[in-house]
């Protein structure tokens, strides 16, 4: 479960649908091994995991080598987000002073007349050029991941993913930057919200095709095929919730290729809906502890956080497009000339629409982290409830299952309170531990909230 919002965004109309598909599907339950100091010996093998004693965690603790590894970690993680956020904007004021779109929308105009095939040529060179002109940041921040231990891939794997990443990025843009360029054309007035509306299609469809292109990076298995027991109680965990996933379609995901991370997710949207664990968290959990887990997620599903999510990523949207165009208005006509952009129609517009998104969705930050915080912590109750019953010590596996999490992720155990509004999408992990340890209505003789019996869920308060 990952608790802070810091991955390196790459600054174009179609990673920020990708971004809205990412926050309706948040709260997919993941963190990372622990991490030794520069200087240690390489990390052996961990043990196998033991199951934890009733009474054993209390609360969020790390020693005081891991603490100082996770201070330095969180240090390093802030330091490079900003630098990020400013040097994406930078890449972009650069490129309209040196008008590298209009050079590029004339070469698309010269390939032909009609706008599909001008969008053909332009819009993968102004996305590429973009995000080879981004390559440093996210360097950056798998020389991080390396140097605190969290990744053990190889730059040749890291460089391949990147370039897949792009195929799917390129493919998307096409796509998203023609539909919106004939909204534009077709509705200069109203154009922002005619994209809104088929964007709305595009989120939904890109949540239901996720599982389709996780493949291309990672290898999975029918869990069953390794851990038979493991997948029969998941699938009876499934029922219990009632998301009616069969193990057929329950799998374990070769993470340890490429990284340390604990991850336990579902993913997908009616066919394509399926449970993964990855390799890494059936090292380091037990049994017990990827069923919380596990739990966690079946959580977003039925309580309904996928719908809000995608509601929650629309209405950010929509707020997003029309202040972009009204800024986009005004810019073009203070700037217009001089960055060789002929209107708002013009292709070589783009770059200042990026530009506009960029800024709204970094304002933004506190607001969706915040949104988050309030799902997850729901997940973790409904976890919580769905587990009771099914296994012994229910509220001490949950928690230690969050420690576990913890030392993966080097994740550090006092985060101030302005870290935690801007950076954290999970509520931080000393308070989930302790919430794990103190919810307890049957003992005190009422009804769960949102687990009422088994399969059935009463309406939350959200």
């Amino acid at each position: 479960m990952k608790q802070l919002g810091t991955k390196h965004r790459k600054f174009s109309i179609a990673i920020l649908i990708l971004l809205a598909v990412s926050l309706a599907a948040a709260g997919a339950i993941h963190a990372q091994q622990p991490a030794t100091p520069a200087a240690a010996q390489p990390a052996t093998t961990p043990a196998p995991p033991a199951a934890p004693q009733s009474g054993q965690v209390q609360g969020y603790t790390l020693s005081p080598a891991q603490e100082a590894q996770a201070v330095a970690y969180a240090r390093d993680r802030h330091e490079l987000y900003f630098f990020d956020v400013a040097y994406g904007v930078l890449v972009l004021v650069f490129l309209l002073l040196l008008r590298v779109a209009p050079a590029y929308r004339n070469l698309a105009a010269r390939a032909g007349a009609g706008n599909f095939v001008q969008t053909l040529v332009f819009a993968p060179l102004l996305l590429l050029t973009i995000d080879i002109l981004s390559l440093p940041t996210a360097i950056w921040g798998h020389r991080l991941a390396v140097k605190y231990q969290l990744s053990i891939q190889g730059w040749g794997s890291w460089i391949g993913d990147w370039a897949k990443g792009e195929v799917i990025e390129v493919t998307i843009g096409v796509l998203v930057i023609w539909i919106l360029y004939a909204a534009i054309r077709e509705s200069p007035r109203r154009w922002w919200l005619y994209f809104w509306l088929v964007s709305i299609p595009l989120i939904i469809l890109g949540a239901v095709a996720e599982p389709l292109v996780e493949p291309w990076f990672y290898k999975y298995e029918p869990l069953a095929n390794s851990q038979p027991q493991l997948a029969a109680r998941i699938e009876a965990m499934t029922v219990r919730a009632g998301v009616q996933i069969p193990e057929s379609r329950i799998f374990e995901m070769n993470a340890s290729t490429k990284q340390k991370a604990l991850n336990a997710y579902v993913s997908g949207l009616g066919g394509t809906k399926r449970v993964v664990v990855w390799d890494t968290t059936i090292r380091r959990m037990t049994e017990d502890e990827i069923l919380f887990v596990t739990g966690h997620e079946m959580g977003h599903y039925v309580l309904g956080h996928v719908l809000d999510g995608i509601l929650f990523s629309c209405g950010v949207l929509l707020i997003f497009l029309f202040a972009a165009f009204r800024m986009l208005q005004w810019m073009l006509g203070r700037w217009g000339e001089t960055w060789a952009i002929r209107g708002v129609d013009d292709l070589a517009s783009l770059p200042v629409l990026i530009l506009l998104l960029s800024v709204f969705g970094f304002l933004f930050t506190p607001a969706t982290n915040g949104y988050s915080r309030h799902l997850e912590h729901q997940a973790d109750q409904y976890g919580l409830e769905v587990i009771h019953g099914m296994i012994p010590d229910a509220p001490v596996v949950a928690a230690h299952s969050f420690q576990v999490l913890g030392e993966a992720d080097l994740e550090e155990p006092n985060p101030s309170t302005a870290v935690k509004f801007w950076f954290y999408n999970h509520p931080p992990l000393d308070e989930r531990m302790r919430f794990a340890q103190t919810y307890d209505p049957w003992s005190q003789g009422r009804a769960p909230e949102f687990v009422t019996s088994a399969g059935s869920v009463s309406n939350p308060q959200k």
